[in-house]
C-alpha cells in the first residue's frame, strides 16, 4: 500500500506559470494601442512639469497635491479638505464610467488604458527591442548562458530599471514643486520619504510591469471577476467565429489548397488554418478559440494577428473580432448584427450614462456656485460665561475664517439674534466693543479669531447667536454660522 504522503507530493494544486512572449503584429488594433499608450504615457509624465499662474500667493504647479498645506490644484480648481466631496465625487464618477465602459465595450479599459497593460506594453516593446521577436526570445530562453546572454540580460534590466525609476520619479512630482524637488533629488537634500516612495514605486513597477505581467492580470485584478456582472449579451468582446472556423484545416496554407480538399472529401472545411498566430501575440497567451476567459483583456492584438493570416491565404478577414454574444448568435444563422449605435444605447449603458452625467453636471453646478469664504464658529467652554465689572455677561468663542481666493481679503464679522450685543477680539478690550469687527485673512489660508461676545445678564440661560461673515472685496460673499450666548440660569428667572 502507497504511502498517502507520496500522492501528496505528486499532486500539483497550481498550474506551473508558462513564459509569455508575445510576438510582435502590426494592425489597427496594434497602432490604437501605440497612440493610447503614447498619450497616457505624456500625460503621466509632463503633468508635473506643466505651469499655471495663480498669482504670487499660490503655487503655479499645475496639478498638484500639496499635503502640506491641504490643498489640491488641478488648473484653475483648487480643492480645500473641506471640499473633498469634489474627490469623492471624480472616483464616484471613474466607477460608473468603468461600469459604462465595460456594459459597452467589455474590458476595453483593460486592453488599452490600465496602468498595467500600458507598462507591461512598455517593458515588452523594450524586451522585444533587446532580445528580438518571439522565437528569438525562446531561443534566447533555453541558451546556456555566456557573455551574450549575460549581457542582452543586464541590459534589458536595466533598461527595465530606469523605466521603473522614471515611474516612481514622476509620482513623487505629483506632491511637491517638481522643478524644485528634482534639484533636491539630484543634489541628495530631497526628503527621506521622497527616496522612499522612489524605491517602492521602483520595485514595484518593475515587479508588476517586468516580471509578473499577465499573472497581474489572471490572478491579482479583481476586475475580471467583477465584469461578468456588469456584462451581457450586448457587451463586445473579442470573439472566436468558430462556426466559421471549424474545423480547422491543420496547417494548410492556401485557398485554392482548402477549397480542393473541401470538394474531394466532401466535407465542409473552417477558415482557421490552426497556425496559432492569435495565441503567439496574446499577451496573455490564452487561446482566444476556446471561447470567453479570465485571461482575455481585449486587447484586438489576436484579431491583427489573424487578419494578417485570413489576408495572405485569401480567406476574410474578422474570423476573429469583436462582436456581442447576440449578434455571434445571429450570424451564425445567418442574421444581420445590430449597429453599433443600436448596440450602445440600450437601458443599461442609458442608466449608466445618466447617473454618470448627472454627477458630473451636480459637481460642475456646486463647483461653479461655491463661494470662495467660509466660517467656522466654537464656543469655549472653559468658562461658559464671564459676569464683567459693568454686569455683563460675556462668552468667548474661536472662529475661524477660510480666505479662499489667491489674494489677501478684508471680512466683517457681525452678530445677530442677540440684543445689545457687542464683540471684541484678543487685541481689544471691552471698551473698544462695537457690533462688528473687522478681520484680514491672507491669501489662501485660514485665519483662527478669538472673539469675546458681552449681552445683558438678564435673559434665557441659552439664546441663539448668529455670527455673519462678509467680504469686502468687489467680489463680496457672505456665510452666516450659528451658535448660542449663554447665561447664569439664576438670571433667566429674573427675567
Amino acid at each position: 500500500m502507497s504511502d498517502p504522503s507520496d500522492l501528496i507530493d505528486q499532486q500539483h494544486f497550481f498550474e506551473a506559470r508558462r513564459k509569455v512572449f508575445p510576438k510582435a503584429v502590426h494592425g489597427p488594433f496594434r497602432r490604437l494601442k501605440w497612440v493610447i499608450m503614447a498619450v497616457t504615457l505624456t500625460i503621466y509624465y509632463v503633468t508635473p512639469w506643466l505651469r499655471w499662474d495663480r498669482g504670487p500667493y499660490a503655487p503655479n504647479q499645475a496639478a498638484l497635491v500639496d499635503i502640506a498645506h491641504r490643498r489640491f490644484y488641478l488648473f484653475s480648481i483648487e480643492i480645500w479638505p473641506n471640499e473633498f466631496y469634489y474627490v469623492a465625487g471624480m472616483l464616484i464618477m471613474a466607477g460608473i464610467g468603468l461600469f459604462l465602459v465595460t456594459s459597452a465595450v467589455g474590458r476595453a479599459w483593460c486592453g488599452y488604458a490600465c496602468p498595467q497593460t500600458v507598462w507591461t506594453d512598455l517593458f515588452v516593446h523594450v524586451e522585444r527591442m533587446i532580445d528580438g521577436d518571439r522565437n528569438a526570445q525562446f531561443r534566447l530562453l533555453k541558451a546556456p548562458w555566456g557573455p551574450g546572454k549575460i549581457a542582452r540580460r543586464i541590459t534589458k534590466h536595466a533598461l527595465w530599471l530606469i523605466i521603473a525609476a522614471a515611474t516612481g520619479g514622476a509620482w513623487i512630482f505629483y506632491f511637491a514643486d517638481a522643478p524644485t524637488l528634482a534639484r533636491q533629488l539630484a543634489n541628495g537634500t530631497a526628503p527621506f520619504a521622497a527616496y522612499a516612495t522612489i524605491g517602492v514605486l521602483t520595485f514595484t513597477t518593475y515587479s508588476l510591469g517586468g516580471l509578473m505581467r499577465e499573472q497581474v492580470c489572471i490572478y491579482m485584478c479583481p476586475w475580471p471577476r467583477i465584469q461578468t456582472a456588469l456584462m451581457d449579451e450586448q457587451s463586445l468582446s473579442v470573439t472566436y467565429k468558430d462556426w466559421r472556423g471549424e474545423p480547422r484545416s491543420r496547417g494548410l496554407k492556401r485557398s485554392h489548397d482548402l477549397i480542393e480538399l473541401a470538394a474531394n472529401a466532401d466535407a465542409r472545411i473552417g477558415d482557421c488554418i490552426d497556425c496559432n498566430a492569435c495565441i503567439a501575440a496574446c499577451p496573455t497567451g490564452i487561446d482566444i478559440r476556446e471561447g470567453p476567459q479570465i485571461g482575455c483583456i481585449t486587447c484586438g492584438l489576436c484579431i491583427d494577428a489573424c487578419d494578417e493570416v485570413m489576408a495572405k491565404v485569401g480567406r476574410p478577414l474578422r474570423l476573429i473580432g469583436y462582436s456581442s454574444a447576440a449578434d455571434d448568435k445571429a450570424a451564425r444563422i445567418g442574421g444581420t448584427p445590430k449597429s453599433p449605435l443600436r448596440r450602445v444605447l440600450r437601458p443599461r449603458t442609458l442608466a449608466y450614462s445618466l447617473v454618470w452625467g448627472g454627477i458630473g453636471l451636480a459637481m460642475l453646478f456646486v463647483l461653479g456656485n461655491r463661494a470662495r469664504l467660509d466660517l467656522s464658529v466654537a464656543q469655549s467652554r472653559n468658562p461658559e460665561w464671564v459676569r464683567l465689572s459693568d454686569g455683563t455677561i460675556r462668552n468667548s468663542y474661536i472662529v475661524k475664517i477660510r480666505n479662499m481666493e489667491t489674494r489677501p481679503r478684508d471680512f466683517l464679522i457681525e452678530t445677530a439674534g442677540l440684543r445689545q450685543a457687542v464683540l471684541w477680539d484678543e487685541q481689544g478690550d471691552r471698551r473698544a466693543a462695537g457690533r462688528e469687527i473687522r478681520v484680514p485673512v491672507a491669501p489662501d489660508q485660514v485665519r483662527a479669531v478669538q472673539l469675546f461676545v458681552a449681552a445683558a445678564a438678564v435673559g434665557p440661560a441659552r439664546a441663539d447667536l448668529d455670527f455673519r461673515l462678509r467680504a469686502l472685496d468687489s467680489e463680496g460673499g457672505s456665510v452666516t454660522r450659528s451658535s448660542r450666548f449663554d447665561r447664569p440660569k439664576d438670571e433667566e428667572h429674573a427675567q
